[in-house]
């Protein structure tokens, strides 16, 4: 019995740590892109990524993590659809963004390091505050329905930014190469492939986070606020 105890008390307090660190990181983000924004304009959407491209990457490098704690059982949730999630976005920001320079300038990253961390900044504090036991309605609510609307906007920016980053793609021939017995992998082809990829991902992600908040919001009324 204490034994549990130790190692539940362990396993919240490493939780909350790591959901603490992932709210920090995201809402430095989001305050620094809304303050370049007020002081500079669309100026500040060209080099978006210039300036806070480095913390991103820390950030969603860390959110790896979440697939290891999903397989130990530490955090309940089905392994799946986290992995379609957090592959999406490593997809896009390493290979489409990183790799390619003149994408970095593009709008569409800006657009979509918003939507991320507007999900993220919301995820991170209701999940930090779940592992010690605190729920607020409102909180609760908004963690499982912000996604309805950014999520798929999400998606469509991330196709976006892969429509734009081909012609580049094409031209450098970043990650296209030649294989033995006269075979080939031209990236572009391979980028086009999860483009369509994309959207299936999307509805198979989207179904489960809907099944969830529909769990989630069915048993929340029977928990009241513990402060």
């Amino acid at each position: 019995m204490v034994f549990s105890c130790v190692c539940r008390y362990r396993k919240n307090t490493y939780l909350f740590i790591y959901y603490l660190i992932q709210f920090c990181g995201h809402s430095w983000i989001f305050a620094n892109m809304t303050v370049r924004f007020f002081s500079f304009g669309e100026d500040s959407m060209v080099d978006t990524f210039y300036a806070i491209g480095l913390v991103m990457r820390l950030c969603q490098s860390l959110s790896l993590l979440e697939l290891l704690h999903i397989y130990v059982g530490i955090e309940p949730s089905r392994l799946l659809p986290r992995f379609l999630q957090l592959t999406e976005r490593i997809i896009i920001l390493f290979v489409v963004i990183t790799s390619q320079e003149e994408v970095q300038e593009k709008y569409v990253v800006c657009v979509l390091f918003i939507f991320w961390n507007l999900l993220d900044m919301v995820r991170y504090t209701y999940s930090m505050l779940s592992v010690i036991g605190i729920a607020y309605a409102v909180l609760t609510w908004l963690s499982q329905t912000l996604w309805m609307p950014i999520y798929p906007l999400c998606v469509l920016a991330e196709a976006f930014a892969i429509y734009q980053s081909l012609p580049y793609f094409e031209s450098f021939g970043t990650y296209s190469t030649k294989l033995p017995f006269d075979l080939a992998i031209y990236f572009p082809y391979v980028l086009k492939l999860y483009l369509m990829m994309l959207f299936i991902g999307m509805y198979f992600t989207y179904s489960h986070l809907y099944s969830e908040r529909r769990d989630v919001l069915c048993v929340f009324p029977m928990k009241k606020k513990k402060v």
